[in-house]
């Protein structure tokens, strides 16, 4: 790899964020950072009177994290617990603890509910008031289309209900080593994450029966 390619692919990397365990260690399912935080972001942006600066997460408690009952992505945080920190500005005329309970409310919804994430804390602090709120930041468009399914396990995904795309950001959509099979995949709209890597390691192990085991990290939600 040249440098300029070896930098490009540390800059896209970088752009995932923290590689996030959905559901718990017997799931071996990820998502990454982004995709949750699109997700987590336009929950809290529908709370009226506010608008979302900055949106982590992290482990609530590292010592409390389980490892995972299959090989996880390179760098992907162990399942356990999560916090979610969000900095927001905020129109006057509501009562500031009100608008944080709401965000807070709201967080903690769209990660059980959307998304699958395992979230104990939400903090949320209000570090700016403003006069109007700025137009949302467009989140630009999803990645396009990886190769063609090319393999049964990329098949066997491919056509699960509720995946959108396979997708390439850690390597190839699909990647085996030592019998352990990982894909990546975006998911399509209406369709909760978690669930649908369930049904995607059920549908791969089915066609696949000599993998050891199978991964699934989602890079995008619908």
């Amino acid at each position: 790899m040249t440098g300029d390619g070896w930098s490009a692919a540390v800059r896209r990397r970088l752009g995932l964020g923290r590689l996030l365990a959905l559901g718990g260690r017997e799931d071996g399912a990820w998502i990454t950072e982004r995709a949750a935080v699109s997700v987590l972001g336009a929950a809290a942006a529908a709370v009226p009177g506010c608008a979302v600066t900055a949106l982590r997460l992290a482990p609530a408690d590292p010592g409390a994290a389980g490892e995972p009952a299959v090989p996880a992505p390179p760098s992907a945080l162990d399942p356990g617990p999560l916090r979610v920190a969000a900095e927001l500005a905020a129109l006057g005329g509501r009562p500031l603890p009100e608008l944080a309970a709401a965000v807070r409310e709201a967080l903690f919804t769209a990660a059980r509910d959307r998304l699958g994430l395992v979230v104990s804390d939400v903090d949320v602090e209000v570090s700016a008031l403003l006069d109007e709120l700025p137009d949302p930041p467009d989140g630009g468009p999803p990645p396009g289309p990886a190769d063609r399914p090319d393999s049964v396990a990329a098949t066997a995904a491919y056509t699960t209900p509720g995946v959108a795309r396979l997708t390439a950001e850690l390597g190839p959509p699909v990647h085996t080593t030592e019998g352990h099979i990982r894909l990546e995949l975006a998911t399509a709209p209406l369709h909760h994450p978690l669930e649908v890597a369930r049904a995607v390691r059920a549908e791969v192990r089915r066609d696949v029966p000599e993998a050891a085991s199978v991964a699934v990290l989602i890079t995008w939600v619908g």
